[in-house]
């Protein structure tokens, strides 16, 4: 990273770890990647929006589930902090941050598989799926993926069945 690249701050950003009655994580695969890159629900927090406030706000964008369709079960304490790559750098979200600082939540769904739908105006993911937890490490781009391990290793006690 070059030391202008350091001086850019971290986009804040909610994340949502989205499971099924059968304990498994939802997974979209993104539209914008040149190769096959799957990913959960996440993006941007708003001025004055709270992390779970947007973490329902990109349910809604991204996968179009709205509140009544889910339960929230744990929120992580912490933010979590990626940087990009060197060769994203100044690519994405206009070149105005170095990477992002992330609040996760994990979510149940109580709705039906077709309640999900990834044909939204702003359409973020060409498939899902639900996979199990430690599927999504491997599916996810290797610059997110120690925090996508963060994220599995917090909510572990909550991966089952429900």
């Amino acid at each position: 990273m070059t030391a202008a690249a350091t001086t850019l701050p971290y986009r804040p950003c909610a994340g949502v770890m989205l499971l099924n009655p059968a304990g498994l994580v939802f997974a979209g695969q993104r539209l914008d990647s040149p190769s096959p890159a799957w990913q959960m629900p996440q993006g941007g927090i708003d001025p004055g929006e709270s992390p779970l406030e947007a973490a329902i706000r990109e349910l809604g964008e991204e996968i179009g589930v709205g509140p009544d369709l889910v339960e929230l079960v744990a929120e992580m304490p912490d933010w979590v902090i990626y940087d990009l790559p060197p060769e994203l750098l100044g690519k994405v979200w206009g070149g105005r941050y170095r990477g992002q600082r992330q609040r996760w939540s994990l979510w149940r769904f109580r709705g039906a598989d077709t309640d999900i739908r990834i044909d939204q105006p702003h359409a973020e993911f060409s498939a899902w799926r639900w996979i199990p937890a430690d599927e999504m490490l491997a599916g996810i781009v290797p610059f997110k993926r120690s925090v996508y391990a963060e994220v599995v290793g917090a909510f572990r006690p909550w991966l089952a069945p429900f």
